[in-house]
């Protein structure tokens, strides 16, 4: 059993997280599988997390870890392919490396590495955590004690009842080309996801150029996937410039601005989550 609860890494002023100094945490016990998970931040305001399946491994629930929240869920696939499960209605969504899946609350989740390597996914959510939206909300929904892992009604009807499946489905999977998107200055901006809760975009940004200064109306975090960024943040009295090279963030609290930067000679993507609103003071034109 695994009673320990996930740590909540929270700062008060930008703050670059690396694998060198990620908190880190096993979750899970038994019964629900085991995941290592890499906590980027958990504030009041959004939880943020790496997790990774090796080869065939899985997760799914138990009375003690219950998959299913109050907050609106990413799951994006940094490495690998994963299969996430409604196990409540057997729907599930085939993800690789770029793919997103969005859901939102009370969605009952488990996944599976489909892939032949290890699958890494970064995960945003939020209402976090520390609004008790998570094990404490889980632990007192009806517990689902039978899972399906496929749609039982789609035999003998697909892809004829395509457009039916499709409007009662739980979960979104999204590839870039499904995303909206945005010419917020020289910054290509594809929203994954905004809601009341939380905004999630996928980033690029040619070499040699830079974003307008951004302020957000939450907490964020930037995730850097590709290329080399630097960030300059100008608010505050500590360190003001940051590099991130692949697998790093840089974690942004609510209140502090900051300007994405390509000094390389080489695009660079990132993925950039906020809650529990977008950009403070209005969107960019």
């Amino acid at each position: 059993m695994n009673r320990r609860a996930t740590p909540r890494p929270e700062y008060d002023s930008p703050t670059l997280v690396t694998r060198d100094n990620v908190t880190r945490h096993l979750w899970g016990d038994d019964e629900s599988g085991r995941v290592g998970d890499e906590v980027l931040l958990s504030s009041h305001e959004l939880h943020a997390l790496v997790f990774t399946l090796t080869p065939g491994g899985r997760f799914g629930h138990s009375p003690d870890n219950r998959t299913v929240f109050a907050a609106d869920e990413v799951y994006a696939v940094l490495e690998g392919t994963i299969a996430v499960i409604n196990p409540a209605t057997g729907e599930t969504q085939r993800a690789e490396t770029g793919d997103f899946i969005f859901f939102r609350r009370d969605t009952w989740h488990h996944g599976i590495n489909w892939g032949e390597g290890p699958v890494r996914v970064l995960e945003f959510f939020s209402p976090p955590p520390a609004a008790g939206a998570a094990s404490a909300y889980a632990k007192e929904q009806p517990y689902l004690a039978r899972t399906l892992h496929g749609e039982p009604e789609t035999i003998g009807r697909w892809p004829m009842d395509r457009a039916e499946f499709s409007s009662s489905a739980t979960m979104t999977h999204l590839r870039l080309g499904d995303l909206r998107w945005r010419a917020e200055g020289d910054l290509q901006v594809g929203l994954v996801c905004s809601t009341e809760h939380l905004t999630v975009t996928w980033s690029r940004l040619l070499a040699g150029h830079r974003s307008l200064e951004r302020r957000h109306d939450g907490d964020a975090l930037v995730h850097l996937t590709q290329g080399e960024l630097h960030v300059h943040t100008p608010d505050g009295s500590g360190p003001n410039w940051w590099r991130l090279l692949p697998g790093d963030s840089l974690a942004i609290p609510r209140g502090f601005g900051y300007q994405m930067v390509n000094q390389s000679g080489d695009a660079l993507e990132a993925i950039i989550a906020s809650a529990p609103g977008y950009l403070s003071g209005g969107v960019v034109d």
